[in-house]
């Protein structure tokens, strides 16, 4: 990164050395701070070990070549390294489609050889303090990004409460720092424990504020009285009046209750939890109702399921089940219902760590949606 306080630092890059000492003649009288290479292998180089505001690099390098396929294929390499860099492109066999192609790669601005020492700088100056305020704005929003996720990392659960015949797992994956998948664990008594999942749609600050608003809902009306399908109600019609339009939450939430085993659910538009028996047979918890924040009329219906020994709940969002591999296939449902009758024998913290490392592993790590996975084990 820049400072902006200090003088202006340019690479340039040509393999003309007149133009070099002519270049640094005229920038030494600016107050502006310059290095120079001859090559596109230590314009790389430069690039990846030094600090500029800018670089001023010819198109071509080999003798007797005019094609600029030389600058070309080495602006793709400096804005893998650096996609902030303004860049303006010289060269003295310049052609509208090679224009076109140079700016399409992320040149700035185009300056034809020989130049004008006046124009030369007004552009170099102008560049300059654009690419300095897009740093700026890109370090802003970074910081506001690492905030924005510290917070949102304190609303989610910091551990699994457990209870006596249940063991949860979990984990959550933001796609871009700070997303809209929400989840819950709320104790509700000695003997029962409220599960919730949800995902809001859309990524970003945007989806974090809603979802924040969603968790901030299902506490304040989750109690040892409040039945799923009446909740799911009650929240629904509180964000139905805050959800801008475009937008919605699918939502599942569910109480435990150790004593006899029974969980009791409402689906709001949810991707149907996984319920693998200890026997290996699947079932999948989909009744319910609409998703969250578009019907304030909505109607919920409630269900109700026995969790025995060695029975699983996987809950997930769509981060799991579509996330893409490098040929742009999707995991799918079947492969994450498959791994979960496979290692239905682990526990919680075992299924969980097996069923994410498989989808980990099948997009080497490249995760487009935010991803949340739960596991509830009978024990």
């Amino acid at each position: 990164m820049t400072n902006s306080l200090q003088p202006p630092r340019i690479l340039i890059a040509d393999d003309q050395a007149d133009l070099i000492d002519a270049l640094r003649l005229m920038l030494k009288s600016e107050d502006l701070q310059m290095d120079a290479v001859a090559s596109p292998e230590a314009a790389l180089a430069a690039v990846a070990t030094g600090s500029y505001d800018l670089l001023l690099m010819d198109l071509n390098y080999t003798a007797d070549t005019t094609s600029g396929r030389e600058g070309i294929d080495l602006l793709a390499r400096i804005q893998a390294l650096d996609s902030l860099l303004p860049v303006v492109a010289m060269t003295g066999w310049g052609s509208v489609d090679l224009a076109v192609e140079a700016m399409r790669r992320g040149v700035r601005d185009f300056v034809q050889k020989p130049w004008d020492n006046q124009q030369l700088l007004a552009t170099l100056r102008a560049e300059i303090d654009n690419g300095r305020e897009r740093r700026r704005r890109v370090e802003d929003e970074r910081r506001e990004l690492g905030e924005a996720r510290r917070i949102q990392q304190k609303l989610l659960p910091a551990s699994m409460p457990q209870i006596d015949g249940l063991e949860l797992a979990w984990s959550w994956q933001p796609a871009s720092g700070v997303g809209g998948d929400c989840f819950d664990a709320i104790p509700l008594g000695r003997a029962r424990l409220a599960v919730s999942i949800a995902d809001v749609v859309g990524k970003g600050i945007p989806a974090a504020l809603l979802m924040s608003n969603l968790q901030a809902a299902v506490r304040a009306f989750a109690t040892d009285a409040a039945q799923p399908a009446e909740l799911c109600a009650q929240v629904n019609r509180v964000l139905c009046g805050h959800v801008a339009e475009g937008r919605f939450i699918s939502f599942f939430y569910c109480v435990y209750d150790s004593e006899d085993g029974t969980l009791a659910y409402c689906n709001a538009g949810h991707y149907p939890p996984v319920l693998v028996r200890a026997g290996g047979a699947v079932e999948r918890l989909a009744p319910g109702g609409p998703v969250l924040g578009v019907f304030a009329d909505g109607t919920y219906e409630q269900a109700g399921v026995v969790l025995r020994p060695g029975d699983r709940l996987i809950l997930y969002t769509d981060g799991i089940t579509e996330a893409r591999d490098a040929r742009d296939e999707e995991f799918g449902e079947e492969q994450l219902v498959a791994a979960a009758v496979a290692d239905r024998g682990c526990s919680a913290p075992a299924l969980q760590a097996r069923l994410a490392g498989a989808v980990a592993e099948f997009t080497a790590g490249r995760f487009q949606d935010d991803a949340t996975l739960i596991v509830m084990a009978a024990e």
